[in-house]
């Protein structure tokens, strides 16, 4: 679901480590229990009350209030299909720039409206049981970023538009494409070359030449750059032809003419490529965002993360997210996306087929060793926050001694990756002035191996294993969270194994094709870190406590996590599907007519 912009992915990983960072670690045995989860149920009237384990003054939840549940029932009902089902098939349209792209979001628009009227019915049906709380403010801003960004889907869609309604409807676009994709058109006759498009989001299944990213309109149907702005090295604003018909369902409509008189005269070169760099960042960090939103509405629905408990949720709410979408990058790179840049088990192309930058960009070992490193280096300095100016405890220096092996283990990642360094100790054989004359270039004794082509790089994979070890057995208040915690902490250790067994096999056999090779290790290893992030955020104090309560044993959250998880990947597999089969349909639909040779 980040297939075009590698570099959202990572910033989004990246900014949820920073935010990591400053939380610190809250062991179940590290804080006072200051306010209640007010989720029990009197059993003799059926009323809720607070529950067993807080006192009389503990606060009500929605979870516990009774009036009204069909009302917040169906507005969780609504985000969820709207946020979990309905965009990401809406970001995957975007993201092959399909036709179906703005209907999709359009469609979204409508769940997540009559959602948001729920929500809105509810609050003023029901008091304010949890004040000041982060999910309307969050829900909020989601809202106003999606729908910003359908209103330049429209932008896109009429900017251009020229004086006759033929005209424009072949200049109307979806979304702009820059210069460094524009390439001659193919000259084959059927106009493919390969089977594999080398697009900034994944190969799947399209061609390298593809005239969806490729062809070039007519100067009848497209205004010249330099009436615009000047091209070199800058963006160009293109309207591919088969895009004007992603607003075919709005044709000969009020909203149509009325988009069609005005839009035009006021979308300029510069402001549309400005637009254009805001829609792709949206489109990147969307969901993600679409995730914080679902768990801090589970959040406040629960009633739980009050006070300073929100020290212990947010810090296995963040760190638990994290590994979450690391699973599901990890799925991604299985099926094939940023193959352009080597991440998908591949060889990665050279320069002369993907563009520079991607050239330069670093291997998916590396940048999973910064984002290691980032947050080791960030955390040694921040564990001691919730004893400021006190003395130090020996789980401040456990914690300490962690966050320094992530920073020692993400630099070591990064100098492993280093090909710099890999040149240095080359030439300790190479450059000897004995062996200079012997350096036979035609020798394979004297060329670099295969295996130094491909990031057979433990480290990433050796840090998590050693911190799910250390989780699993970390002492917790009960046996329950003992439990918990141990589980997710297997979990890790369990896509460690996964991991190395695919460098196993890359050792083997390395990779000799810049199409994914798909190392099944890869599925079991996304399993381990999507199920074990969902554990991780459900083994906070509050969580656990709420178990307790309702005497549920951890055995529950296992199994109600991993049957999440496997529909998760489903879905996931699915809505990557879904943008392969769009993409090719928008390159078949721009391909030539086969001619028969006379």
């Amino acid at each position: 679901m980040w297939q075009k912009a590698p570099h959202a992915a990572i910033a989004a990983t990246s900014l949820l480590v920073s935010l990591a960072s400053a939380i610190p670690h809250g062991d179940d045995h590290s804080m006072d229990m200051d306010m209640g989860m007010g989720m029990g149920i009197n059993s003799t009237h059926g009323q809720p009350e607070s529950h067993a384990s807080a006192n009389d003054n503990s606060p009500m939840s929605y979870f516990a209030y009774g009036k009204h549940s069909s009302t917040i029932v169906a507005h969780i009902g609504l985000m969820v299909l709207a946020w979990c089902f309905v965009l990401p098939v809406a970001v995957m349209f975007s993201v092959a720039r399909s036709r179906f792209a703005l209907p999709s979001q359009f469609l979204f628009l409508v769940f997540n409206a009559l959602g948001l009227l729920l929500g809105i019915i509810y609050n003023s049906q029901t008091p304010d049981l949890y004040e000041n709380n982060a999910h309307h403010k969050i829900g909020w801003i989601a809202t106003c970023v999606i729908t910003a960004q359908v209103i330049m889907s429209l932008i896109f869609t009429y900017a251009g538009r020229g004086e006759s309604d033929a005209t424009s409807y072949e200049r109307a676009a979806f979304l702009p494409v820059s210069t460094d994709e524009m390439a001659e058109t193919p000259t084959h006759p059927t106009g493919i070359h390969h089977e594999y498009r080398w697009s900034r989001d994944s190969g799947q299944d399209t061609e390298v030449n593809s005239a969806s990213l490729h062809s070039r309109p007519s100067s009848s149907t497209c205004a010249s750059p330099s009436e615009d702005y000047d091209t070199f090295d800058k963006p160009e604003v293109q309207y591919p032809e088969h895009h004007s018909q992603s607003r075919s369902w709005l044709r000969s409509t009020f909203v149509d003419r009325f988009l069609s008189s005005r839009l035009p005269r006021i979308a300029s070169g510069r402001a549309l490529r400005i637009l254009t760099a805001i829609y792709l960042v949206i489109d990147r960090i969307i969901l993600p965002f679409g995730f914080i939103a679902i768990a801090t509405g589970a959040v406040t629905y629960g009633g739980i993360m009050r006070a300073r408990e929100i020290f212990n949720g947010l810090a296995h709410f963040i760190k638990g997210g994290i590994f979450f979408w690391y699973g599901l990058l990890t799925l991604g790179r299985f099926m094939g996306c940023w193959a352009d840049l080597g991440w998908a088990w591949n060889v990665k192309p050279s320069s002369d087929i993907v563009g520079k930058w991607k050239a330069k960009i670093p291997t998916g070992e590396c940048t999973e060793s910064f984002v290691i490193f980032l947050y080791g280096a960030s955390n040694m300095f921040l564990e001691h926050l919730t004893g400021w100016g006190g003395k130090w405890t020996a789980t401040d220096l456990e914690h300490v001694s962690i966050s320094i092996m992530f920073f020692g283990g993400g630099l070591c990642g990064m100098l492993f990756e280093s090909k710099r360094v890999k040149g240095w100790l080359n030439s300790t054989v190479l450059q000897h002035p004995s062996n200079l004359r012997r350096n036979d270039p035609f020798n394979t004794a004297w060329q670099v191996p295969d295996t130094q082509g491909v990031s057979l790089n433990p480290m990433p994979a050796l840090v998590i294993l050693l911190l799910g070890s250390m989780m699993g057995s970390h002492h917790q208040s009960s046996m329950v969270s003992t439990m918990v915690h141990k589980q997710w902490g297997n979990l890790l250790v369990g896509f460690s194994f996964a991991r190395c067994m695919t460098y196993v096999i890359m050792y083997l056999k390395p990779p000799t094709s810049y199409l994914p090779s798909r190392p099944p290790t890869e599925i079991v290893a996304a399993f381990c870190l999507i199920s074990g992030g969902l554990i991780f955020m459900l083994s906070t104090r509050n969580v656990v406590e709420a178990m307790e309560y309702y005497e549920l044993d951890a055995m529950f959250i296992f199994t109600v996590a991993m049957g999440v998880t496997a529909f998760i990947m489903a879905c996931e597999i699915l809505a990557i599907s879904i943008k392969a089969w769009a993409s090719k349909r928008e390159t078949r639909s721009q391909l030539p007519p086969f001619q028969f040779p006379a």
